[in-house]
């Protein structure tokens, strides 16, 4: 009965999906062959591995910008991944393409980084490759951190819930879409040591599925919307500054001229509101545009093609200017950098007294230690760094 009903889900999914989504039933499949489960696609049990997964749970006390201790209301990295699945969503269902694998990858993409956001991987990054160096390790070949490969790490390896394998085990085409940017010696390494090609098209050219494509351009959305939103929470940004960013000014406009009179965070989340409504529809409407100019009507051709789902040149450009001013004003405003300092330094500091002396963290597994060292500190949320650091050192950092 369980094999019926697995066929019959199957079913399903190929009868509302368009030719060129990504079929749970013709995937490329899992590293370790399974049964397929009676009432959930392959998509579909990826999503809920991942969000019954440690590291997704973490991600609730992970920082985007601001530290979990600064507010209550602050974007955190799992409510940026919910954000960026719901946003996924609401694009991929009017192009047809497949929900439960955008909203596997939305989910997951996060998985690895680090405490203390970007400022935490830096810090990290620059740890490996130091360490890479002192064992005699050319520059050009000396291991770094980057988030994304983490991530694929994360589900492919560092999980523990299965007696059969180590990791989540994902199909192929979840891991593709959160492997989202990869170095070529970083992909000549994956392909020597993975073997299911998860890493070819960095090194042969090609594209990802229209579902991975998705989500890489709903993540950007996400944040440039959210940005804007904590930034003028936290007070670092005001209106003055937010309004005279194009993108931002016209939707303001927008909004009081259908609600004049309206003012504060109302007239915030109304432009805010209108701003991504605006980006999706312009993402769907350009997307349709290239599929039909180049004649796609298969993942294969997909894969072949080149960028599909994009924004139109003027989104796109619009969509850079808000980019450029969230850089200069909210992450490299001097309290956003002073507290990115102070978390580069816990994240160095730890790094440093797990290297040295290996006794101060549990059950210390045998092999590359520099690795296991990053894996354990990017594993960590925001509050037990800090009191990791807070016991290594007595310095408190952030009170």
């Amino acid at each position: 009965m369980g094999e019926g009903l697995a066929t019959g889900y199957a079913m399903q999914d190929e009868g509302r999906l368009a030719p060129y989504a990504a079929h749970a039933a013709r995937s490329r499949g899992r590293r370790h062959p399974e049964a397929a489960a009676p009432t959930r696609t392959d998509f579909q049990r990826d999503r809920d591995r991942i969000i019954h997964s440690t590291a997704f749970r973490r991600l609730v006390y992970k920082t985007q910008v601001f530290l979990n201790h600064e507010g209550d209301l602050f974007r955190t990295r799992l409510t940026h991944s919910l954000e960026v699945a719901q946003l996924g969503r609401s694009i991929a269902r009017p192009l047809g393409l497949n929900e439960d694998l955008v909203e596997a990858i939305a989910l997951a993409h996060d998985l690895g980084h680090t405490p203390f956001g970007h400022a935490g991987q830096d810090a990290l990054n620059a740890c490996m490759r130091e360490a890479g160096r002192r064992a005699g390790v050319a520059e050009e070949d000396a291991p770094g951190f980057e988030h994304n490969l983490q991530s694929l790490r994360v589900v492919d390896r560092l999980e523990e819930r299965y007696p059969a394998f180590d990791g989540l085990n994902l199909t192929f085409e979840t891991r593709e879409g959160i492997l989202k940017h990869c170095s070529r010696r970083t992909a000549r390494y994956l392909e020597q040591v993975d073997g299911t090609g998860v890493a070819r098209r960095f090194l042969e050219g090609g594209s990802p599925t229209l579902e991975a494509q998705l989500c890489n351009l709903a993540d950007e959305i996400a944040y440039n919307a959210h940005d804007i939103d904590d930034g003028v929470r936290s007070g670092l940004l005001s209106w003055s500054q937010i309004q005279e960013v194009p993108l931002v000014g016209h939707y303001r406009a927008q909004a009081l001229e259908a609600h004049p009179g309206l003012d504060g965070r109302r007239l915030l989340f109304e432009t805010i509101r209108l701003m991504l409504s605006e980006q999706v529809y312009d993402v769907i409407d350009q997307t349709r545009s290239r599929l039909a100019d180049h004649g796609i009507v298969d993942v294969e051709q997909v894969r072949q093609a080149g960028p599909l789902v994009v924004f139109s040149d003027g989104m796109r450009q619009s969509s850079a200017e808000l980019k450029q001013f969230l850089f200069r004003n909210l992450y490299r405003h001097p309290q956003v950098l002073d507290t990115a300092s102070k978390a580069q330094r816990i994240v160095r500091e730890l790094f440093d007294a797990y290297l040295a002396q290996p006794s101060e963290w549990p059950a210390p597994p045998e092999g590359a230690r520099p690795r296991r060292v990053a894996d354990y500190i990017a594993g960590m949320t925001d509050r037990f760094a800090i009191r990791e650091h807070e016991r290594l050192y007595g310095t408190v950092l952030f009170p």
